[in-house]
């Protein structure tokens, strides 16, 4: 926090509340009048004057509030995991603002989806007893999502044997076998009740951990990707286009770098085919610094209203049938196989000690169906999608 202070009316001087420790707390007329007294004498403290000397010389006048405000926790699901106290004086570290972003797009998402669902949000606050918890909002078997999960976390302890082995055959630097960590993310999937509309799934995670040696290792990974059950070009297109923007503004290679990555990665290689349409996907990234990389992600992460909501403004009101149910269903069932077989999220969650089993299957829709042999009809529309899922396309390209 800086304060600006006018001594002897000609001279400015910048204190920081570093040296000086002075908090400003404004929740009221009378606490205002009782801050600005406080900050007073600690400003007189700091500069060798006695409070009483100081008011009776007029020595100094308040200039400008603080350069970080106290943090407004009134649009969001709910209080911040993290004790918000805490989060008002570390408002600077990469912590701080990764729980305030997730924070705000949990928010910004569900507010966007509640107006297609008659069904309120439920708002689930949970404590994870070895450190941390999280926030979890679920719509359930609503009006216009069978289930529609924005989930946030900010956990933080000691990693597993089983982690540090599988996080050093993936970066190879990390020393110790007692290494603490922290992870704050925020996960989505969005199963809506029209066939029409794709399902839609996207997370975004910072990881921070510190080895035996002292030395801090960070990353950030995340995605979206959209999963339709009825082809439509022009939604497909939206969506990537939307993603290429995003990742345009801060390295024009990463979109068709995290496209493939992200075609790769939701490839079900017990089936041959794709989960769905794509999107991005990445992880381990840090290739922009601490800062840049975290402006990258917030320009992801504000990404997912714009790129989803449309589609689901387009076609909530689309007619369907008994064939089109029953076919959304088929393909429910291919995006619970991934999820419980391939997902790395997934694999991590049920690793972890005292994992939130509830949060990590909310994935998971109410129903899927499975047939024997099941194949779509020559010319149809559901053929049409499959063979879309069997070769991956470049969505983002003008061309049709």
């Amino acid at each position: 926090m800086y304060l600006f202070v006018i001594v002897s009316g000609i001279k400015r001087t910048r204190i920081l509340s570093n040296y000086c420790r002075i908090r400003f707390f404004a929740t009221g007329q009378g606490s205002k009048q009782t801050s600005r007294q406080f900050i007073r004498r600690g400003l007189a403290s700091c500069l060798g004057f006695s409070g009483g000397l100081a008011a009776a010389l007029g020595i100094f006048s308040m200039q400008a509030a603080t350069v970080n405000d106290d943090i407004d926790t009134s649009k969001f699901m709910a209080e911040p995991v993290t004790e918000l106290e805490k989060l008002n004086e570390s408002q600077d570290e990469m912590r701080t603002k990764m729980e305030l972003l997730i924070l705000k797009i949990q928010a910004d998402l569900c507010k966007n989806l509640q107006a297609y669902d008659e069904k309120k949000f439920v708002v689930d606050k949970w404590t994870r007893q070895k450190g941390g918890g999280g926030i979890s909002c679920v719509i359930q078997n609503g009006t216009g999502f069978e289930k529609a999960a924005v989930l946030i976390s900010v956990v933080h302890g000691q990693l597993t044997q089983s982690a540090i082995k599988r996080m050093k055959s993936r970066r190879g630097n990390i020393k110790g076998d007692v290494v603490p960590f922290f992870a704050a993310g925020i996960s989505s999937v969005i199963h809506p009740r029209n066939p029409m509309i794709p399902t839609f799934h996207f997370n975004y995670r910072y990881f921070e951990i510190i080895d035996e040696d002292g030395e801090r290792h960070w990353w950030f990974g995340g995605g979206s990707d959209l999963t339709p059950y009825y082809l439509d070009v022009a939604d497909a297109k939206h969506f990537h286009k939307i993603l290429k923007r995003a990742c345009d503004m801060h390295n024009p290679a990463f979109y068709p770098k995290f496209k493939k990555w992200c075609d790769k990665y939701f490839y079900i290689p017990h089936r041959n085919e794709c989960r769905g349409v794509g999107g991005i996907f990445f992880d381990d990234l840090e290739s922009l610094g601490h800062q840049g990389t975290f402006e990258f992600v917030k320009t992801c992460a504000e990404s997912v209203v714009p790129s989803y909501i449309p589609i689901v403004k387009k076609h909530i009101n689309d007619g369907y049938g008994y064939a089109e149910r029953q076919w959304q269903l088929l393909r429910r069932g291919r995006y619970v196989e991934f999820n419980l077989v391939y997902d790395r999220g997934t694999k991590f969650g049920l690793a972890t000690p005292e994992a939130r089993i509830e949060s990590i299957l909310a994935s998971l829709p109410l129903v899927a169906r499975w047939e024997y042999m099941n194949s779509p009809s020559p010319g149809s529309k559901e053929e049409e999608l499959m063979q879309v899922l069997l070769e991956p396309k470049d969505w983002a390209e003008d061309e049709d």
